[in-house]
């Protein structure tokens, strides 16, 4: 068995762990302190309220900085990024190819088809080196929550179909010499994914593209990594399909014993617009048991931070946490021993909300790349700017309905 090693945490990281234990800590001891006033005077001192509320903020600063320093550690220079798409240093191919680039983002000279670029056909400029895109794309897995989380597969066509069994085919016991009656097929379902147009327009000047120290693979690459990753994970989560990609909220959302292919199922919080006042923790429980048991030893929590701020606060029956910081740098932070992915486009907690997923996003949720990144250098629509028009082609929806449930802030 290959032995899989850690690296070792930097001393920023040791740092943010360590911070975000010491303000857990503290959180943990006023809120003891909030819950036992509760309990001895039914409501807490609005001081005591504003100090947890206060912690509470350390503790999300804290978990931000421990989440940052992992993205940072995960995300790839163009040079790592090479030599692995390459299988080792760049070879001269790769290096005339990234040179002819440089070229054409530096002073817009022409490029040539021996360097190994291409023009983007019916869009004008041209479809960047494979490094380069390489490295946009690790940029994204290491800044783009969902796509840490779900299925990527990378596509040449412009639609992506997969045919899916929504009903197994049929099976049944039989003696050695019975008769075998014919069984009932499968029933296939085909999905489609279809890539939408997704751009980023960054701007630099000509005095940074003429310095020769500045890397312009990598800024272009950062540039379009938070553009693309804003507007990426909007869509993921709540896009509604047209020219972009359908979010797994935007699917029929019924209650779970309902539940049907096409659908995604949720579990009523118990209250609207809240979570109850006794035996909010119960809920949470019943959410991580709706998904069927073969979904749940890779599923995790999905939720912005406001509603983690909100299900921090909350104990099992035994006076125990359920929210706990990660305990080693690298790792998120966990509920009920589930890890939890904030993700700022999930609703916040409000009436008929569904604020809180939870499953195995890996098989519930696909994301289709379309491969090629193209870039059209623009120095005349925004004088003394020159402007780098960037595009990729980017899909998603629900490949298994069953694999995701949410938690809908309602009565019933």
């Amino acid at each position: 068995m290959k032995e899989t090693k850690q690296a070792p945490a930097t001393p920023e990281a040791r740092a943010a762990l360590h911070e975000m234990m010491a303000a857990f800590e503290a959180f943990k001891g006023a809120n003891d302190a909030r819950l036992d006033e509760i309990e001895r005077k039914m409501s807490a001192d609005s001081l005591l309220e504003e100090k947890v509320a206060r912690i509470d903020q350390a503790v999300a600063a804290a978990q931000a900085r421990l989440d940052r320093v992992a993205s940072e550690a995960r995300r790839p220079s163009i040079g790592e990024s090479s030599a692995t798409a390459l299988g080792g240093p760049l070879a001269p191919a790769g290096e005339e190819t990234k040179a002819a680039f440089d070229g054409y983002l530096r002073a817009g000279v022409g490029l040539e088809v021996k360097a190994g670029l291409s023009t983007a056909p019916n869009s004008g400029g041209y479809v960047v080196p494979e490094q380069t895109e390489r490295a946009i794309e690790r940029r994204l897995m290491a800044g783009s929550p969902m796509r840490e989380i779900s299925t990527v597969r990378t596509v040449a066509a412009g639609v992506f179909r997969k045919p899916v069994s929504i009903a197994g085919v049929g099976s049944g016991w039989v003696a050695e010499t019975a008769a075998r009656p014919e069984t009932d097929p499968a029933t296939l379902a085909l999905l489609e994914f279809p890539a939408a147009d997704l751009y980023a327009c960054p701007a630099a000047t000509q005095t940074l593209l003429d310095d020769a120290l500045v890397d312009l693979d990598e800024w272009l690459a950062g540039e379009v990594e938070d553009a693309f990753a804003a507007q990426e994970t909007e869509a993921f989560v709540n896009g509604d399909g047209l020219n972009k990609p359908r979010g797994f909220l935007d699917y029929d959302i019924v209650a779970d014993a309902g539940q049907s292919w096409g659908e995604i199922g949720y579990v009523a919080s118990g209250s609207a617009g809240a979570f109850p006042t006794q035996g909010p923790t119960d809920r949470l429980i019943d959410l991580v048991y709706a998904p069927k048991a073969q979904y749940r030893p890779n599923a995790r929590f999905v939720m912005n931070r406001r509603t983690v701020s909100t299900v921090r606060k909350f104990k099992d029956a035994d006076g125990n946490y359920i929210w706990q910081p990660a305990q080693r740098a690298g790792e998120t932070a966990s509920l009920l021993g589930y890890p939890v992915t904030e993700i700022e486009t999930m609703p916040d907690v409000a009436a008929d909300a569904p604020a809180i997923a939870f499953g195995d996003f890996r098989r519930g949720y696909l994301i289709v790349d379309r491969a090629g990144v193209r870039v059209l250098r623009d120095p005349y629509s925004a004088k003394p700017y020159v402007l780098f028009y960037t595009t990729r082609r980017v899909g998603g929806g629900v490949q298994d309905f069953d694999a995701i449930k949410v938690m809908k802030f309602s009565a019933n």
